[in-house]
């Protein structure tokens, strides 16, 4: 008869305790308290103080009435702030809603209603913004930021500011852990492109999870320093103001991205690592050879939010800059797959490399699975790197589902795994290659025609800074591949010339057959708003871009 290995062996305070990505601020502060924390300007934080200032926050928020099922919203830049919220915000009980700076009023409104926030905190750059969404959210507490390198002579706005905010909190405030490692830790908000946005659950479990799979997947080492490069709003910043927490790293504060600014703090702070999308990194791999004299030391980058074109990589790479490829989505906490390099890859050239290095690869360490399934079969595709199918999460990593909406967190888990909606295919080696979003995939004359492999080859003409490629409807075809191009400053290259470098590289029906020229539309993270481009291919105006 097997053994009992059950009765008498229950969980118990010595034995368990919830998962929370919080709990590593505090290990941090008792183990490396003098170690800097925050670099903004001329602060200089150490991990002690912002513990300190982080339980204060909570603390003050409780004696607002802030508790467990209630929501704190921000409104701010990578700033200090920023990151004693990502701790502070959940030890009071309460679930961290870190919005969209670059939204507009609407959306960011719909937001709060519906997550029925009952605090905000906004930088001082969106006062006017903060009082216009008081008189659309009725009972909105709003707390006022005022950031060291904030704008100056802003008339006072919201009920109190953060430091009177937290001077009347308790440093030694004793949070608790979550109840349940299920509880909700942040919500986060998508694009909405396609009808109102859908608020994001995150619980304290993926949350720790994916914070310390970022350092198993970069061998991340104690006291790295991070540059804030990437959005803190955007899917919490990919997990890393607490990944930075747990290794007591720096965390560099940047307001706004900027390629020269990126540099000069790169070299002042000796930043080791930085994480981006592929417009980010294209910015700088394109930036003036002086502006990166003078970094000696080995620097690591992260890219992610759409696929890197191989030619960036390359570029990146030239660099001497050492850059990882990750994938994921906001639905499963930023990255969840990343592209694990292999000691043969070395021995490639620098353009089979960075083909190699594209692909968005394999689960990420905590994560449970990643697959490339038949949407309609839910079975696997042959992994020869042909068949296309969607790829799909299954793990701890991934979203409580979507709040307020049973039926599309029903549809997102159909099956058992979460469906991402983008189409790919499955090398021999179990390597994922994003061929497109299900909605972005061309169909011409009954040929799958995949915009990245497209935009792939535009990104290797050296005049292309970026590019988008979108269907365009056709008489004979039903849809051909038409693509917007920016060029890089001082470069020019005809319609005409990038259609036939195109057809070099590519099957002719691949080939756009249209090419448009001007600035292209972004989010605030970088990624190419194709649906802006696919209403000025529906307007009269779609070739004067």
């Amino acid at each position: 008869m097997p053994l009992d290995f059950n009765t008498g062996l229950g969980k118990n305070s010595a034995n368990f305790a919830a998962l929370s990505p919080i709990d590593y601020i505090a290990r941090s502060a008792a183990v490396y308290g003098n170690r800097l924390a925050i670099v903004h300007g001329s602060l200089r934080q150490n991990w002690r103080d912002t513990y300190a200032r982080a339980r204060r926050l909570a603390s003050a928020l409780q004696r607002l009435g802030v508790g467990k099922g209630d929501t704190v919203a921000v409104m701010l830049p990578n700033t200090p702030a920023m990151v004693e919220a990502h701790f502070g915000v959940p030890m009071s009980g309460a679930v961290l809603n870190a919005l969209n700076i670059r939204l507009d009023l609407a959306s960011l409104a719909f937001m709060l209603r519906h997550g029925e926030a009952r605090v905000l905190l906004a930088d001082s750059e969106f006062a006017d913004l903060a009082r216009q969404l008081v008189q659309q959210v009725p009972g909105l507490y709003v707390v006022a930021v005022n950031d060291l390198l904030g704008p100056d002579n802003v008339a006072p706005f919201g009920q109190t500011d953060y430091e009177t905010l937290l001077a009347g909190g308790n440093p030694e405030f004793e949070w608790q852990l979550p109840d349940d490692e299920w509880d909700a830790i942040a919500l986060n908000y998508t694009s909405g492109t396609t009808g109102d946005p859908k608020g994001v659950v995150y619980h304290h479990r993926g949350a720790a999870l994916n914070a310390i799979s970022n350092i198993l997947e970069w061998d991340m080492p104690r006291h790295a320093v991070y540059l804030w490069t990437l959005p803190m709003f955007h899917c919490n910043g990919w997990c890393f103001p607490w990944t930075v927490a747990a290794r007591a790293g720096v965390n560099v504060c940047l307001r706004k991205f900027e390629p020269k600014l990126v540099f000069d703090l790169i070299r002042e702070h000796g930043v080791t690592h930085y994480c981006a999308a592929p417009i980010v990194h294209a910015a700088l791999a394109n930036a003036p050879e002086e502006w990166r004299a003078g970094i000696q030391h080995a620097v690591r980058g992260m890219v992610a939010g759409a696929p890197p074109p191989a030619a960036v990589l390359a570029r990146i790479e030239a660099m001497g800059f050492d850059l990882v490829h990750s994938y994921g989505l906001t639905e499963v906490y930023g990255p969840a797959a990343v592209c694990a390099e292999q000691e043969e890859w070395r021995a490639l050239s620098q353009d089979e490399r960075a083909g190699k290095k594209s692909r968005q690869g394999v689960r990420y360490h905590l994560q449970s699975a990643i697959a490339v399934l038949n949407p309609e079969t839910m079975q696997a595709v042959a992994a020869d790197g042909e068949e296309i199918g969607e790829i799909m999460f299954r793990g701890n990593i991934c979203m409580k589902g979507y709040l307020k909406n049973e039926t599309a967190t029903h549809d997102a888990f159909a099956g058992g795994w979460f469906h991402t909606g983008d189409l790919a295919v499955m090398y021999p080696d179990g390597y994922v290659k994003i061929k497109d979003r299900s909605k972005d995939i061309i169909i011409s004359g009954g040929e799958n025609i995949s915009s990245v492999e497209v935009e792939d080859a535009l990104y290797r003409h050296p005049a292309v800074l970026a590019a988008a490629v979108i269907a365009q409807p056709d008489p004979k075809w039903g849809e051909t591949p038409c693509a917007f191009v920016e060029l890089k400053e001082g470069h020019d290259v005809s319609a005409e010339d990038l259609i036939a470098f195109c057809k070099n590289i590519l099957a002719g029906f691949k080939a756009p057959k249209a090419i448009y020229f001007g600035p292209l539309p972004k989010t605030s993270t970088g990624k190419i708003q194709k649906f802006e481009l696919r209403k000025r291919m529906r307007s009269d105006s779609a070739i004067d871009v």
